[in-house]
């Protein structure tokens, strides 16, 4: 794979503004911090670096972790069903969650200082190549925020789709979603993504500051856009239900009156709590509290929910919302029955021909 050698890489970053202040402070419009750095600094992501009154990304080309997953796994349960992504991210993030499974890549650069930006630079046209090797139907940009390595991930949507073998792949992100108005207009006019798993992980904003360093109305504000957009990107919800944070009752009904509010045809993943990073402290999420958060959101009317990271019986089996057959029964990641019918390119229940919210 071809890859740059020099150790602390520096590329041109996209979506900003020059201020034309005394100190040469740039605006960067990527993600919802919109920091404004001056000349020397890095901004909140400590991932983008103001050089002379031009801003630079540190994270371009910093693969970790590339792997092969089903498409299930990152979760999205309702676009191309039973594909495999090649799946990567790279270091640092734009959230500090207290609670990350993944700290050690998206916390690297704060823990690391630039000692982990010391690595080789995988080109764009090396991911489309492996891909292309690995015959996977897709990328994902994931185990980090994807948002902060945007110039990166488009260089390889970009670089895909001059190569024949690659062109055809759908990308998708990952994504905690504080990303921009100013991005979701660029992905949208570029057409750079298929779907979107937005993790909306409280409707507090309080808690949103104390657990992850960001705040609530850029993550609902995101989901809208993106949902408003779904014509041509697929968008699902995933929600880590964090004992003693947001599993009361009160705190799903929030939740899923919101995702109402857009649309009760958002798939809803709950996702189960494991102790980890500094929250360790905590239980792992009661089983019954996620049977119950699920029994929540179908109250409220949403048509699809799921319950992720436990071994509870068919927690994870999408059913028909009319008549409640069983469409796709899945297990551990993988598709066990699929019983969805085609009818005029889409989807429908096989029993009640009702069209079924699932791009194959």
């Amino acid at each position: 794979m071809s890859k740059i050698d020099s150790e602390y890489y520096h590329h041109p970053a996209i979506l900003y503004d020059r201020l034309n202040d005394e100190k040469n402070s740039v605006l960067c419009r990527l993600c919802s911090h919109y920091c404004e750095i001056k000349d020397g600094n890095i901004g909140i992501c400590l991932l983008r670096k103001n050089i002379g009154g031009e801003l630079f990304t540190m994270t371009w080309g910093r693969t970790e972790g590339l792997a092969i997953d089903p498409i299930e796994k990152k979760p999205f349960y309702h676009y191309k069903p039973g594909t495999k992504v090649l799946s990567f991210g790279t270091p640092g993030c734009n959230f500090r969650c207290m609670n990350c499974q993944n700290w050690q890549l998206s916390q690297a650069v704060k823990y690391y200082s630039d000692i982990s930006l010391a690595t080789k630079v995988f080109l764009p046209e090396s991911i489309a190549e492996y891909a292309a090797i690995q015959k996977v139907d897709g990328i994902s940009y994931t185990y980090s925020e994807p948002t902060i390595f945007l110039e990166y991930a488009r260089d390889t949507i970009l670089e895909c789709r001059k190569n024949k073998k690659t062109e055809s792949l759908f990308h998708v992100f990952v994504s905690n979603g504080y990303f921009t108005k100013e991005a979701v207009e660029l992905i949208d006019r570029e057409n750079l993504l298929s779907a979107i798993n937005i993790d909306l992980k409280f409707m507090d904003n309080q808690k949103y500051k104390k657990i992850c360093g960001g705040t609530l109305e850029p993550v609902l504000d995101s989901i809208k856009r993106i949902y408003d957009l779904r014509d041509k990107i697929h968008l699902e919800i995933i929600n880590l239900v964090i004992p003693g944070e947001n599993d009361t009752d009160e705190d799903i009904e929030k939740l899923s009156d919101f995702i109402v509010s857009v649309s009760p045809d958002i798939p809803l993943h709950f996702s189960r709590f494991y102790p980890h990073y500094k929250l360790s402290n905590k239980p792992q999420t009661d089983l019954n509290t996620l049977i119950k958060a699920k029994e929540i959101a179908h109250n409220k009317g949403i048509k699809y929910i799921y319950i992720g990271n436990t071994t509870i019986p068919c927690a994870e089996d999408t059913h028909c919302p009319k008549c409640n057959e069983l469409l796709i029964a899945r297990s551990s990641f993988g598709i066990i029955k699929n019983n969805l019918r085609i009818a005029n390119d889409k989807p429908i229940c096989p029993k009640c021909k009702t069209e079924i919210g699932i791009i194959i």
